[in-house]
């Protein structure tokens, strides 16, 4: 163990809700630490909305007008396809602006964004290439910080290690959460039928709408979701459980052909197996 440190509050994970607690326990004259193993936060498909309330927030955090200005798209309702036409299941026109959309903003730029304003403040800290890898306990049992070890950020080697104590620890690391895994804490799990396979569509100069929605295509047991980035579609194909072997197999890709019907933009793409079209709606 090469050092031993103490803060009041120490977070392990630097993502939305670590860098947000720390920011707001920073602008109340906290001492927090927040541990973040990786060496940035450039990771792709993460949970890139950003809702209604969060936005409230942002402005009276003061953080609105910065917000607003980051690279995001306007997610502005949620549709169905029927057979006797589209169902629109969630409009977020009925909200009172300016609080009436919800933003698709790359969880990277958001999260840039927080720790600058975080750093403006005295008792905010962020280490990168930090990881938390267990609980420190104090002689009454009582969880009193966190073991880390830190990497070198080119190579990815261990560069040392130490204890950080604290009066408040919070595990922010993930689903997969050691802290939450070294305090005996049993997630409860709700298993779902199906895998998830994320890929991304380019966006041409013509299908730069301001606001898209989302709109869901259904083939059987599969479905294809969009959702409108700022210079592509995110696009989100569910297959069976236990499938991603046999697509893995066979492939997949997505043609060139494009073509506008209406307010609708229709792109084909398909496995071996079969064909698929792929709804992207822009308002």
């Amino acid at each position: 163990m090469d050092q031993l440190e103490s803060t009041t509050c120490v977070i392990a994970g630097g993502g939305p809700a670590g860098v947000m607690l720390g920011l707001l326990l920073a602008r109340a004259g906290v001492d927090v630490t927040v541990l973040e193993k990786h060496a940035d936060f450039l990771r792709d498909f993460r949970g890139d909305t950003v809702h209604a309330s969060t936005i409230r927030l942002l402005d009276e955090l003061g953080l609105g007008e910065g917000f607003r200005a980051l690279p995001q798209s306007k997610l502005g309702n949620f549709k169905l396809p029927t057979r006797h036409g589209e169902v629109t299941l969630t409009d977020f026109d009925r909200l009172k602006p300016p609080y009436d959309y919800v933003a698709m903003v790359p969880q990277w730029d958001l999260l840039n964004f927080l720790v600058d304003a975080a750093q403006q403040e005295p008792h905010f800290t962020l280490r990168m290439n930090t990881e938390a890898t267990d609980l420190v306990y104090d002689d009454g049992a009582k969880v009193a910080g966190v073991a880390y070890r830190t990497r070198d950020a080119a190579s990815g080697e261990e560069t040392g290690s130490g204890e950080l104590r604290a009066t408040l620890t919070v595990a922010c690391d993930g689903r997969s959460s050691v802290l939450r895994k070294k305090a005996g804490l049993v997630p409860h799990e709700f298993p779902v039928p199906f895998d998830t396979w994320w890929f991304r569509l380019s966006r041409r100069a013509d299908e730069q709408g301001q606001l898209a929605s989302i709109m869901p295509r259904f083939s059987g047991t599969d479905v294809l979701l969009s959702l409108t980035r700022k210079d592509f579609y995110q696009i989100a194909y569910l297959a069976e459980k236990g499938k991603d072997a046999q697509l893995r197999a066979e492939g997949w890709r997505a043609s060139a052909d494009v073509w506008p019907a209406s307010a609708r933009i229709w792109r084909t793409a398909w496995t071996k197996s079969g064909p698929w079209t792929i709804s992207i709606c822009s308002m």
